[in-house]
C-alpha cells in the first residue's frame, strides 16, 4: 500500500495575507489540493496533510474528504522535522510513501508514476529537472543511475554548485526505510534545519533520480508573483486538455476555465469566457466575448450571447440567453427557451419555448411552457418583508411594461395589457387590464403648459 505525506506546514509570509499559502487559489481550487488530487491518482491512500499555520483553515478546508488526514508540525525545523511529524500519524501497513509539497500545484500524474515505479525495491527515489542557472535549488550528487546525495545550495562546494540537475522537493520512500532513518537526521548545516535531503546519503546508493520533462511543473509559489505564474500555466494546461477534446477557443491566452469544469465537443468559447466552479456545457454550445458562467449546467446545443453572466442557473438545451441577461441561483430555463438582453431572472422556471427578451425582471416565478414576457416587465415578489411567488400558466402573454405584484397567477392562455399592475388572478383565456383610464383635456397645453423663457 502506497500513502502520501503532503508538507503543508510553511507561514507563506510573503503572500502578505491571513490565509495559508497552500489555500491560495489556482484556477478557483487551493493548491494544495492540486497536490492532494494528483497524490489520490498516483493511488496514494491515506493522505496526510502536515499543518502548521493556519491549520485550522486547513483542516476545515478538507473536512468532508475521509481519506485526508493531518499531522502538526510545530515548530518550523525543516522538511526532515515535517516528514517526522507525519510518520506519527502514517499506518503501518503503508509499504511506501511520497513526500509531496504542498505548494507545488501542477506535478503531473505520470511523474509520480514514475518515480513511484523506480522507487520500487530501492530505498527511495527523488524527482529532479535540470535549470539553467540553478539558482538556490539543491543539486542532485549522482554517480550513473546512482543518486549518491543532494547537496543544499547553501552547504555546497563551488565545483556542487556548477551542477544543473536540481531537486524538486519530490520523493518516494519505502516506508521501513524512512522510518527507520529519520530519527537519525540532524540540525548540523547551514540553516540548523532537519534537511530531509540527507536521507539520500544514507541510502548508501540505494537511492534513484527521476529527472522530470517539464520542469515548469514543479514550480512552487513563494509569494503572488509566483502565484501569479502558476496560475497562468494552469490556464494553458486545462485549455489545452479541453481543446483536445475538441472544444474550440477563439483566444485560449484570454479565456479562463476551472479545473474540473467540463466542457463537450464542438463548443466555441469566445475571448473572454470564463467558466468557474461546478459548471458543466454541453455540446455544440456557443458561449460568446465575455460571458462568465459560474456552478452552472448549459445542456447541448445552447447559446450564451455577450456579456451575460449565470450563476448556478440551468440552461437546457437550444434556449438563448443574453446579450447582458443575468441568470441568478435557482433560474432553470425549458428547451427552447428564450432569456434576451438585460433580463435578470432569479429562482424562476421558464418552461419551454418561453421567452422574455427585453429589459424584464422574473423572480421568484414559474413561466409556463409558450408564454412570452413583454419588455419592461416586472414580477414585484418582495414586500419589504418577504418574497412571495408569482405563477404563469402555459401559452399566456404578458405585455410590455407590465407589473405583477406577487402573490398572483396568471392562468394558461391569458392576456395581460401593456402597462398593466396585476395584483389578482387573471383567469384562463381572460384579458387583464390594470391601468387608469386615459384622459384627454383639450387646449390644455395653451392654457396651462409651463412656458419656455425666451
Amino acid at each position: 500500500m502506497r500513502a502520501a505525506i503532503i508538507l503543508a506546514a510553511g507561514q507563506g509570509t510573503r503572500m502578505k495575507s491571513a490565509l495559508p499559502k497552500v489555500l491560495h487559489p489556482i484556477l478557483n481550487r487551493p493548491m494544495v489540493e492540486w497536490v492532494v488530487d494528483a497524490a489520490r491518482a498516483a493511488g496514494a491512500s491515506p493522505i496526510i496533510v502536515v499543518v502548521g499555520y493556519g491549520a485550522g483553515q486547513v483542516r476545515e478546508h478538507f473536512a468532508d474528504q475521509a481519506d485526508v488526514h493531518f499531522a502538526v508540525q510545530e515548530q518550523q525545523l525543516g522538511t526532515g522535522d515535517a516528514v517526522r511529524a507525519g510518520l506519527e500519524v502514517l499506518p503501518e501497513s503503508i509499504d511506501s510513501v511520497f513526500v509531496l509539497c504542498g505548494d507545488v500545484p501542477l506535478i503531473p500524474i505520470d511523474e509520480l508514476d514514475a518515480l513511484a515505479n523506480e522507487q520500487n525495491g530501492h530505498a527511495l527515489s527523488v524527482l529532479s529537472f535540470r535549470a539553467a542557472p540553478p539558482h538556490g535549488y539543491g543539486r542532485m550528487l549522482r554517480q550513473g543511475e546512482q543518486l549518491l546525495g543532494i547537496v543544499e545550495a547553501k552547504d555546497a562546494s563551488a565545483k556542487q554548485l556548477e551542477v544543473d540537475e536540481c531537486n524538486s522537493g519530490t520523493y518516494c520512500f519505502d516506508a521501513q526505510f524512512l522510518r527507520q532513518h529519520i530519527r537519525g537526521l540532524t540540525t548540523d548545516n547551514a540553516q540548523g534545519e532537519f534537511y530531509l535531503t540527507d536521507l539520500v546519503a544514507a541510502a548508501q546508493g540505494d537511492a534513484r533520480g527521476v529527472l522530470a520533462a517539464d520542469s515548469a511543473r514543479l514550480a512552487g509559489a513563494n509569494d503572488r508573483v509566483d502565484l501569479s505564474g502558476l496560475t497562468k500555466r494552469a490556464q494553458a494546461l486545462v485549455n489545452e486538455a479541453l481543446m483536445r477534446q475538441g472544444v474550440t477557443f477563439e483566444d485560449p491566452g484570454n479565456t479562463w476555465v476551472d479545473a474540473g469544469v467540463e466542457v463537450g465537443q464542438d463548443t466555441f468559447l469566445a475571448t473572454g469566457v470564463r467558466l468557474a466552479g461546478a459548471t458543466r456545457v454541453g455540446a455544440n454550445c456557443q458561449l460568446a466575448q465575455g460571458v462568465v458562467v459560474h456552478d452552472s449546467i448549459i445542456d447541448d446545443g445552447a447559446q450564451v450571447h455577450a456579456y451575460s453572466v449565470l450563476e448556478s442557473a440551468r440552461v437546457a438545451s437550444g434556449c438563448s440567453v443574453g446579450p447582458f441577461a443575468r441568470l441568478r441561483p435557482g433560474a432553470e430555463l425549458g428547451k427552447g427557451a428564450r432569456v434576451g438582453n438585460y433580463v435578470e431572472v432569479k429562482n424562476a422556471s421558464f418552461g419551454e419555448g418561453a421567452k422574455a427578451n427585453h429589459l424584464a425582471y422574473i423572480g421568484d416565478a414559474q413561466v409556463g411552457a409558450g408564454s412570452n414576457i413583454g419588455a419592461g416587465t416586472i414580477t414585484c415578489n418582495y414586500d419589504g418583508a418577504n418574497k412571495h411567488r408569482t405563477d404563469i400558466g402555459d401559452g399566456s402573454f404578458v405585455g410590455s411594461n407590465s407589473t405583477l405584484v406577487a402573490p398572483v397567477t396568471i392562468e394558461d392562455n391569458a392576456y395581460v395589457g401593456a402597462g398593466s399592475v396585476v395584483t389578482r388572478t387573471v383567469p384562463e383565456g381572460a384579458l387583464g387590464v390594470g391601468r387608469a383610464k386615459q384622459r384627454n383635456i383639450e387646449g390644455w397645453v395653451a392654457r396651462a403648459a409651463p412656458k419656455k423663457d425666451k
